[in-house]
């Protein structure tokens, strides 16, 4: 139990935007995913790319807030991972 006390009132806690802004972003990271199995056509590379852009310098963002947000690392670090693959998938269906 105090454990979860702690937690909870934590900076990075679920009473602050540290937790569900990083909550809100696992939707970009469901959504590629959802799309893994579109073909190539479907995928915008310019939508992919400013994905790849935006999670680069979040990831970067929670990496030098204090406190750090690994929360927020880790969501945009999977959506980078995810979009980089869609992005790949895009270039090779252009060629």
């Amino acid at each position: 139990m105090a454990f979860f006390r702690t937690f909870l009132n934590s900076p990075v806690g679920p009473k602050t935007t540290h937790f569900w802004g990083p909550v809100a972003n696992w939707g970009f990271v469901a959504a590629a995913l959802a799309d893994i199995d579109k073909p190539p056509e479907m995928l915008s590379g310019n939508m992919t790319a400013v994905m790849c852009v935006y999670s680069a310098v979040y990831m970067r963002f929670s990496w030098m807030v204090r406190p750090r947000n690994y929360l927020l690392l880790v969501c945009h670090a999977s959506n980078e991972t995810v979009q980089l693959y869609q992005f790949s998938r895009w270039a090779k269906g252009q060629g």
